[in-house]
């Protein structure tokens, strides 16, 4: 990245270029970058008052303006005010969703620090995101950016079953994200996909320990490189301990999903994947919302509020020193016109007041609050004598010292004519189709591939992308072959945010399955089914003269096996029960236990 500095105040003492945050024309220990950064860091901290110190601990949503403009408005259907946020609250740590194009992406961000260098010490903005080079666009879990080079989502990475692909993903996506102001990865997901109907197995490396664990720590590397500096990205490697063995598949971001179970006795099974980030150095931690049920040893409260999980396991057994951030909205509700829109995900813990929350929190070993915006809570704990500021220092230290590993101290400017050249250019995509290539998976070969141009009737596609391979009919009864492209099956609750959700069975229903089938029987058909979850399709299966496994991937990646133009090497990253019969029978936290399932883990054929 280059050294643009709109405005910045630069001066020149000893033979370095620094940025004088201060604005006292001299250098300040903590500004010079040849200083060791726990120098650096304890220089700052001593400067610091409580309220700055506070204002590190929290790790809020931050709309950014689609004219690259700072928002003084709206986010989420409450007022926002970015000046207050940063002028006002201390607050440096900032979420965002929706980006515009990336030179307004950059130029957002440059206002953005220009705004933290008002600050008395000028500390500058750390700016995280949601995973959005992939498919899956659901704030909160994943943002799509069109501008991006486009990739399967995890668990499509997963199914290449190439560690070194992952990492240069991880590699490209840090170019990226740095590229419009992102310095923190809220991912990889660690968590195992043990239970089949959970909503967020996308974002996971399937339900393998193994294979995760090999993809997390490819992941992360190609994020970090061998240690965080200021051309890499921090991740945030979620949901420790493990945030798949969901109680009949339920999310735990709502109060129904709330119960994590542990029938097969299988906690640790789920602890290897984040073995593998310690190893690659992984920055920060958020553990998730789930309260853990019947498991030895743990209390029954959210992971988040959980000192034998926090303390005990994660700071004491693997050592970790890094950030903990908390999952989004631990303390508060969100309210939105007198009604509550969203639960605060206070599990186990919900007859507590906020602050007792807070404190709670801060107990099991947490640094900072996601989604949240009330230091005043954190003021009032040290203010009455409930939490030492010695424990705040703890904390501010880390999120410090992870500013200075990035290089946000030095200079967080982006050139926003350099963005432009860096994200989405020609290179990345490539990769991204081929990542999507590789990690799509033939389940059943029938009539694959098709040759020559035949007629065929599609549902699922669009329909300009066939010129290249076929001629688009307008009934079955016309074609050659029928080209589907499917999901797997779904059903939501509720509305809103909840209703974003994919959950319950996995098979397809009444009418739409005989619908389907009569289709097959009355033409080849060649299925191709998005694995967002692990679909229930035996008749289908049985039925189709081709099928093929997706878990993001354009029109032209799916077309390009179905026509032989590329031979599919995917695999399977989780099995496909025979039936929803044997879903149900499952433990949650056991892995490929669906007893005879209709394909495996692992399965995959080549032409």
């Amino acid at each position: 990245m280059s050294q643009f500095s709109p405005e910045a105040p630069l001066l020149t003492q000893d033979g370095i270029t620094f940025r004088d945050l201060n604005k006292n024309g001299r250098l300040d220990p903590f500004e010079d970058p040849r200083l060791p950064i726990e120098e650096r860091v304890e220089d700052l901290l001593r400067q610091m008052t409580l309220e700055e110190k506070v204002g590190l601990m929290f790790h809020n949503v931050i709309p950014v303006g689609m004219d690259g403009e700072l928002v003084e408005g709206m986010n989420w259907g409450r007022p926002f005010s970015t000046l207050r946020n940063v002028l006002e609250l201390n607050m440096n740590h900032y979420n965002v969703h929706a980006l515009p194009e990336p030179r307004l992406a950059a130029t957002w961000s440059n206002k953005l620090q220009k705004l933290a260098e008002r600050t008395r010490l000028g500390i500058p903005v750390t700016v995280s995101s949601d995973p959005r080079h992939g498919y899956s666009n659901l704030a909160g879990a994943s943002e799509v950016t069109d501008a991006f080079s486009r990739w399967p989502e995890p668990i499509g990475l997963a199914a290449t079953n190439d560690p070194a692909l992952v990492q240069e993903f991880g590699d490209i996506a840090r170019q990226e994200y740095r590229a419009v102001g992102i310095s923190a990865a809220l991912h990889p997901m660690a968590d195992l996909a043990t239970e089949p109907r959970w909503p967020r197995i996308d974002g996971t490396f399937g339900e393998d320990a193994e294979l995760s664990a090999q993809m997390v720590e490819a992941y992360i590397r190609g994020f970090q490189g061998e240690a965080i500096g200021p051309t890499t990205v921090s991740c945030m490697t979620k949901h420790f301990p493990g945030g798949g063995p969901q109680k009949d598949g339920h999310d735990p971001h709502f109060s129904y999903g709330k119960e994590q179970i542990y029938p097969g006795h299988n906690f640790n099974y789920h602890l290897p994947p984040f073995e593998a980030a310690f190893r690659a150095g992984t920055g920060q931690i958020m553990p998730y919302y789930g309260q853990p049920i019947g498991v030895e040893g743990i209390e029954e409260v959210g992971f988040g509020y959980n000192k034998a999980v926090i303390t005990g396991l994660l700071r004491e057994k693997y050592g970790f020193d890094g950030v903990v951030c908390t999952d989004w909205s631990l303390l508060s509700e969100m309210v939105v016109g007198g009604k509550v829109i969203m639960e605060a995900r206070a599990w186990g813990v919900e007859h507590l007041s906020v602050p007792e929350r807070a404190k709670k929190v801060l107990d099991a070993g947490c640094d900072q609050f996601g989604g949240e915006e009330c230091p005043e809570v954190i003021l009032g704990l040290v203010r009455s004598g409930q939490i030492s500021e010695a424990r705040i220092n703890l904390s501010a230290r880390r999120l410090l010292r992870d500013k200075f590993r990035l290089g946000l101290f030095d200079n967080p400017y982006l050139d926003p004519e350099e963005s432009v050249s860096i994200v989405g250019n020609p290179a990345f995509r490539a990769a991204g189709e081929r990542a999507q290539r590789k990690s799509l998976v033939l389940l059943k070969q029938g009539v694959l591939p098709l040759s020559n141009r035949p007629n065929v009737y599609v549902e699922g596609y669009q329909t300009d992308s066939l010129a290249l391979y076929a001629d688009v009919v307008a009934t079955p009864e016309e074609a050659d072959f029928a080209l589907l492209r499917l999901v797997t099956p779904f059903q939501t609750i509720g509305e809103g945010f909840s209703s974003w959700f994919h959950y319950d069975d996995l098979d397809f229903k009444s009418p739409e399955k005989e619908r389907l089938l009569e289709i097959m029987s009355k033409v080849p058909t060649i299925v191709a089914i998005h694995l967002d979850r692990p679909a229930v399709i035996p008749e289908i299966a049985e039925a189709c003269a081709g099928l093929i496994g997706s878990f993001g991937a354009e029109d032209a990646a799916v077309l390009d096996v179905i026509f032989g133009h590329w031979n599919p090497t995917g695999k399977l990253p989780f099995e496909l029960p025979r039936s929803m019969e044997a879903v149900k029978a499952q433990k949650t936290d056991v892995p490929y236990d669906s007893g005879d399932p209709l394909f495996p883990f692992g399965f995959g054929l080549s032409y």
